[in-house]
């Protein structure tokens, strides 16, 4: 019985641990919300939202009301005081205060109107760091499933040059051909086992950066489930071009004119430097004397204040601390302005390079498909002894670099686009 328990525990514990380390299958949409759950910096960007609502709350209570008591005790060591000819008994006593005070001014209410312009901040950076995260993931997504149909298309490259290089070895053993041709080959076989290790290192950095981005351990198998073809959809690609670019929509922008109402708000704290503050409290006391012996109580059990502090002359420092806010404020309405400008420049030229780089992804899908002809059209030839080796050589370099150029086409529209849709804060939409 004890064995079959054993071997049950040891089963089940094996299987757990054969499930930690399985793959995870994502989908594109399945890797972004993954990386919206587990990214750690968009953790810490929903702490800094805790971390602004806590400094927030913190304004408020200043200009609630604050209570606080104390517990003291005193012994003066059997001390008498003398007081016109009499001895005054100084005995052991215990003091009990609870004080109740309230402060108000206009730069405490100005204060908090800050910290919920700072709440405000880190949610539009909470929401902005969300975009960036799902784009990231988005574009190491396209680029892991690009890397991998390249290193698909240099494994077939590799395989007919192979064959290649075998039937031309079996034609110089049959005097068919020179060595020469054979070493030809060869060189381009290596060269192209080179490329091909590259890209599959390559790949795995790519790999490497998603887990970053998903939050998971760098030896967690992940299995892309969707291929470039299910998921470039070129017609929205090319929608972007006609949609609407409204200014506000951006994160960046949004931000800007939070950090310009923080400009105003502090004008308006230099201003009310001039205005008053008032503050009030109440203290109850009671103390009590640990002996039968006479003595004079003079504490009060029962006080409060009221304190009105009016400022009257600062010789000029007020006014020039007025004047510097306002200078800044001025400062922030031209980097608002320039931003302006700025991102509607930034709007056309990355519709500019969305619609150059899917012309010239087009291009290059074409002249890779007439390469591709051309050079199963020379392998036949020089299988017939038609084609010399150095026309193979040649066309297997021309599709090499055709289909080079093709991968980073198919990129430059992937990295344009996404470009584009955080512009417009468009993403899924």
């Amino acid at each position: 019985m004890k064995k079959k328990m054993v071997i049950v525990i040891v089963g089940v514990l094996f299987s757990a641990c054969a499930f930690a380390q399985g793959s995870l299958n994502l989908s594109l949409e399945e890797a972004k919300s993954y990386a919206l759950e587990h990214n750690r910096t968009l953790k810490n960007a929903s702490i800094d939202i805790q971390k602004a609502e806590a400094t927030r709350w913190q304004s408020i209570a200043s200009m609630l009301p604050q209570i606080s008591a104390s517990l003291d005790y005193a012994n003066m060591m059997g001390y008498k005081m003398a007081l016109s000819g009499y001895d005054i008994s100084m005995p052991p006593y215990g003091t009990l205060g609870v004080t109740a005070s309230l402060a108000l001014s206009a730069s405490q209410i100005i204060g908090v109107h800050l910290e919920n312009i700072s709440l405000k901040m880190a949610d539009i950076t909470l929401k902005q760091t969300e975009l960036q995260i799902t784009n990231q993931v988005k574009s190491i997504y396209y680029s892991s499933l690009v890397m991998e149909e390249t290193v698909i298309l240099l494994e077939e490259n590799l395989e007919n040059l192979n064959k290649l290089l075998e039937h031309t070895r079996q034609k110089v053993k049959v005097g068919m051909s020179e060595e020469t041709d054979a070493d030809q080959i060869a060189v381009q076989v290596a060269s192209m086992e080179s490329g091909l290790n590259s890209s599959r290192r390559s790949l795995e950095m790519l790999y490497n950066s998603l887990r970053l981005q998903l939050g998971i351990g760098v030896d967690k198998k992940i299995e892309l489930t969707q291929t470039i073809e299910d998921l470039m959809n070129l017609d929205k690609a090319i929608s972007l071009l006609s949609e609407e670019f409204i200014l506000y929509n951006n994160y960046d922008y949004q931000l800007l004119v939070q950090n310009l109402e923080i400009s105003k708000k502090q004008v308006d704290i230099k201003k009310w430097a001039y205005a008053p503050s008032l503050s009030a409290y109440y203290q109850y006391t009671a103390k009590e004397y640990f002996s039968d012996e006479e003595t004079m109580n003079m504490t009060p059990p029962n006080m409060i204040g009221v304190t009105l502090n009016v400022p009257i002359f600062s010789s000029g420092s007020r006014n020039k601390a007025v004047q510097e806010a306002k200078f800044d404020y001025q400062k922030q309405l031209n980097t608002l302005a320039d931003t302006e400008e700025s991102l509607i420049i930034q709007h056309r030229q990355l519709c500019y390079n969305l619609r150059s780089s899917f012309e010239n992804f087009e291009t290059q899908k074409k002249n890779m498909e007439v390469i591709q002809r051309v050079f199963d059209n020379i392998s036949r030839k020089y299988e017939k002894g038609i084609a010399s080796s150095l026309e193979v050589t040649e066309s297997g370099n021309n599709l090499i670099t055709a289909q080079s150029n093709y991968v980073q086409a198919l990129m430059e529209v992937v990295t344009a686009q996404i470009d584009l849709e955080e512009l417009l804060n468009s993403n899924d939409k």
